[in-house]
């Protein structure tokens, strides 16, 4: 009988411990998955010359929140324009050119409450560091001067505005047949530090964060559209209110440092 007994005791002792394993495994289960369920990744399609500056601001960004991922697609204004009007899967757009941006305004793609015109940039003309022959923009036509690069101004703003300022300075038309397009930028900045052009034109951010290049002639602001760099939400942003969280972080004195410390106007 007591055998009995201490059998069943036994018994019930091991079903208490396997019911307080399982409800422990539930909990922690249950608590990694409303973990799981707190974390929130972030799409933002950012023009390429955005790029040093915001690496640094994803940084600061994710040590105050870090349940946000910040997952960044860089790129050339348009062609960003192009994937979200296209559908792609898109929070934010940090746009190099109004044009671009606007499209999207137009298209409902992102409500004009939601946007803002945030940086400003400049326009400068790059050599390769040991390169002493290009001076000004007018040296470009020299019969030495074989390749100068810009971006394709259809889908680069820098291109575009690249060439507004070649016309404007009556250069376009000597210089075309002269011209390597580039996908972005910083193709340009690559092309140049590589010695596979001569010449290049970009912004004065891009060339700021490069050690291989040498800037020699900033292009007159009146020679080209005001260089502005519009940040707006995609209006069927599933993270919205993450989205416009960080869309009011990127107007905030400690991010406007970051992009003015990387020689952007603010």
């Amino acid at each position: 009988m007591k055998r009995t007994f201490k059998f069943i005791g036994i018994l019930l002792s091991s079903l208490l411990l396997i019911v307080a394993c399982s409800n422990e495994s539930d909990s922690s289960t249950e608590n990694e998955t409303t973990s799981e369920k707190d974390k929130i990744t972030l799409t933002i399609s950012a023009a390429v010359s955005l790029k040093d500056a915001m690496d640094v601001i994803q940084q600061n960004y994710q040590d105050q929140y870090p349940e946000v991922t910040l997952d960044f697609n860089f790129g050339g204004s348009g062609s960003l324009q192009q994937q979200i009007s296209q559908g792609a899967p898109v929070d934010l757009f940090f746009s190099a050119a109004e044009d671009k941006f606007e499209l999207l305004v137009e298209a409902g793609n992102i409500a004009k409450e939601d946007r803002v015109d945030l940086l400003g940039n400049e326009l400068v003309l790059i050599v390769p560091q040991e390169n002493e022959s290009i001076q000004d923009f007018e040296d470009l036509i020299k019969d030495s001067i074989n390749h100068i690069s810009i971006g394709t101004p259809e889908t680069v703003p820098a291109g575009m505005y690249a060439k507004e300022s070649l016309e404007k300075m009556n250069l376009w038309k000597e210089l075309e047949s002269k011209i390597v397009f580039a996908k972005d930028v910083r193709q340009v900045l690559s092309y140049v530090e590589t010695g596979n052009v001569e010449a290049g034109i970009v912004y004065q951010t891009d060339a700021f964060v490069s050690d291989q290049v040498n800037i020699v002639k900033t292009a007159d602001t009146n020679a080209h559209t005001p260089i502005i760099y519009p940040v707006g939400i995609i209006q069927d942003s599933k993270q919205y209110e993450a989205a416009k969280n960080f869309y009011q972080y990127l107007q905030s004195d400690e991010a406007l440092k970051v992009f003015e410390d990387y020689g952007f106007t603010t």
